[in-house]
């Protein structure tokens, strides 16, 4: 009924990614509770052993080998839904220092050679203090922070009735009609409410 969880198909990514590592690459601690990367790692991914190799390609949304202002942006969750009441001086601040931690030539990119390279000597992701980064999809962030805690593949349609599970399916429900509406004005050769009204005829 429900397909299988993002967050499971991320767990398949360590076994590959752990095994093209350097040796060089030791494994993120999780016993400091002042990494902000595995508090992420822990609670948007719901995974704990990652090398900093791994964390890094996972966050490299474009493949580039490269984190740009904009990955940085999407890793901390900066432009999640969560994050709107943040005023945007502070999420500069969270990329600007972000660069300057990692970004070691200064071209405004933080490249995996150079993430590697600050956390061998002991460099970190600062918590900001703003979350541990939501950075998925609605559908996304809805498995990995509810379906996977409090239900599971054998959970029937009618047994979803938290308050999340009720507003998860009303926001398909809206977009399903948005859908649908646009799908009418599309085939209709005039659509009436995009005409000024001065130029209507009743």
């Amino acid at each position: 009924m429900h397909r299988l969880p993002t967050a499971i198909l991320l767990a398949l990514l360590p076994s590959t990614l752990l095994a093209h590592s350097g040796h060089d690459q030791a494994p993120l601690s999780p016993q400091a509770e002042t990494d902000w990367a595995t508090r992420h790692m822990a609670e948007e991914h719901h995974i704990s052993n990652f090398d900093p190799g791994a964390f890094f390609t996972l966050h490299d949304f474009d493949s580039s080998l490269a984190w740009t202002a904009d990955e940085i942006r999407r890793m901390y969750g900066l432009d999640d839904e969560s994050m709107k009441n943040v005023e945007e001086g502070k999420k500069a601040e969270v990329v600007r220092k972000t660069l300057e931690n990692f970004d070691r030539d200064s071209d405004g990119m933080i490249e995996r050679d150079e993430w590697l390279q600050g956390w061998r000597a002991g460099k970190r992701l600062e918590d900001f203090g703003l979350g541990p980064g939501h950075h998925g999809d609605d559908e996304y962030e809805y498995e990995i922070h509810h379906f996977e805690k409090f239900h599971d593949e054998n959970t029937r349609e009618e047994d979803l009735t938290h308050p999340e599970d009720i507003e998860h399916f009303r926001k398909h429900d809206e977009m399903e009609a948005a859908a649908e509406r646009q799908e009418q004005l599309d085939r209709m050769p005039i659509v009436e409410q995009n005409i000024p009204q001065k130029f209507r005829r009743y």
